[in-house]
């Protein structure tokens, strides 16, 4: 037997192992390097959640995740929606742009309003104004601008921006789970919706189960079973706490023994089970071991369908332009980069949510003059934005318009007719200031009228 070549063959089979073991130790920091070096992010966004519907404004809601949320977050007590309605909310959340510049001003109805397949016309509108039925799919969405640095992007949940053809995953996100064309259910509890089951997402539920629950699950799912060598972006669009009210039967009866009434009742019970939604992705973060690198966002699309004190307005009653209606709650936390606890009082809005999910993404300042948001890194950061005008338009009734400018607000109405407020010292917009005298006043009479001049296309 020739023991010099086996030991040369044992020798060269050990160094062969050892290079093997170094580029299989190099290929994982390098895997570990990629996915952990840019954040992953989630962004929760709720349906028709008031800016007064949460447990640390309004003892009425019990949201222990919430509130534990804002302790460790940044809070922007003024951020507003741009179009405060379901589609267009979604097209200026998805965008960075005013929903209005794209032809939206109003929910994608019933097919029984669609004018052609393009538009739409609302019967009450006093204007007759057509909005478009679908998010155009050559817009540019932050699912697409994210995949561009190497995110992988899921979506759950409520979409609205267009039927087959025109779903998340025709705009930029690798995979959907609980699509549907409606913007609403029937019911939260099965078989959720009506007119059938065209996407099949119900194939797999069954009586008892609530709707709020099955979306969590698949967003628990996704997270626990995630194994790609990239960071992704998850977003949790919910069709909670949007009517009808429909509570969760062991939330529900708390509430009612509590003393609340009718729908309102159902109303709480449908916050708490969103909260629960809430803990429970953040607690899959955490057991992923992933929550110390990964940036967490909650926003609501619009102001609530209820009371919606101190605040003024809300989602019914012709003053949806009201702070009720357009403020709403907005909490961000960056591992890392938020102080917590923390708040500002300086107003944003949703469309700011794009490029400052770029800037997360690509590590770079964000430049692109079509976007009408700015990133709101800054002030994560615990810095200052530029000052700026805030403005707002929707085509449903008399009231349609208004603009935002530091602790000033004018809305504005077909019928000629103005209001004034200076709602960091009227939060309930009481006051109305118009006609008193305000140099403000004019101002921002001139500066509305400039925007819808270069925004708002005309018909």
């Amino acid at each position: 037997m020739n023991f010099k070549l086996i030991n040369l063959l044992i020798v060269l089979f050990i160094c062969f192992s050892c290079k093997n073991s170094d580029v299989k130790k190099t290929k994982s920091t390098n895997q570990e390097k990629v996915s952990y070096s840019k954040p992953n992010i989630v962004l929760l966004f709720i349906d028709d959640y008031g800016w007064s519907d949460i447990g640390y404004r309004n003892p009425t809601f019990n949201t222990p995740n919430l509130d534990q949320f804002k302790k460790e977050s940044l809070d922007f007590t003024r951020a507003y929606i741009p179009t405060p309605t379901c589609s267009p909310s979604r097209l200026s959340l998805l965008t960075g742009k005013e929903a209005v510049r794209l032809e939206m001003s109003r929910h994608i109805p019933e097919e029984e309003h669609f004018i052609s397949p393009k538009y739409n016309i609302w019967p009450k509108d006093p204007m007759k104004r057509p909005s478009i039925n679908y998010l155009p799919l050559e817009e540019v969405t932050y699912a697409e601008r994210l995949k561009e640095y190497g995110y992988y992007n899921m979506f759950i949940g409520k979409w609205h921006l267009g039927h087959k053809g025109k779903y998340p995953t025709d705009q930029g996100f690798d995979a959907e789970f609980g699509t549907t064309n409606h913007g609403h259910p029937k019911s939260y509890y099965f078989p959720f919706f009506k007119g059938g089951d065209p996407n099949g997402f119900m194939k797999n539920y069954k009586e008892g189960d609530y709707l709020t629950d099955v979306l969590t699950d698949g967003a628990v799912d996704f997270i626990e079973g995630y194994d790609k060598d990239q960071p992704f972006m998850m977003s949790f669009w919910y069709y909670s706490v949007h009517g009808p009210s429909v509570g969760r039967k062991d939330l529900l009866k708390k509430y009612q023994q509590a003393g609340l009434k009718g729908k309102y009742a159902h109303h709480a019970a449908m916050v708490e089970a969103m909260d629960e939604s809430v803990g429970r992705v953040r607690k899959a973060l955490e057991e992923k071991g992933i929550a110390d690198n990964t940036v967490v966002i909650v926003l609501s699309d619009q102001g609530g369908a209820y009371t919606n004190a101190p605040l003024s307005g809300g989602k019914k009653g012709g003053n949806t332009l009201g702070e009720g209606g357009a403020r709403v709650p907005f909490l961000i936390n960056y591992p890392g980069l938020t102080k917590p606890n923390t708040e500002t009082n300086i107003p944003v809005q949703s469309v700011d949510v794009y490029p400052t999910l770029v800037e997360i993404a690509s590590g770079a300042k964000f430049e692109d003059k079509q976007i009408q948001g700015v990133s709101l890194l800054p002030l994560i950061k615990g810095g200052d934005i530029e000052k700026r005008n805030l403005y707002f338009f929707r085509s449903y009734e008399d009231q349609y318009a208004a603009v935002i400018s530091g602790d000033w607000k004018l809305v504005k109405y077909h019928s000629g007719k103005f209001e004034l407020f200076n709602v960091e010292k009227d939060i309930s917009e009481q006051d109305d200031l118009i006609g008193t005298g305000l140099e403000i006043e004019n101002k921002l009479i001139s500066d509305i009228a400039n925007w819808e001049k270069e925004a708002v296309p005309a018909y």
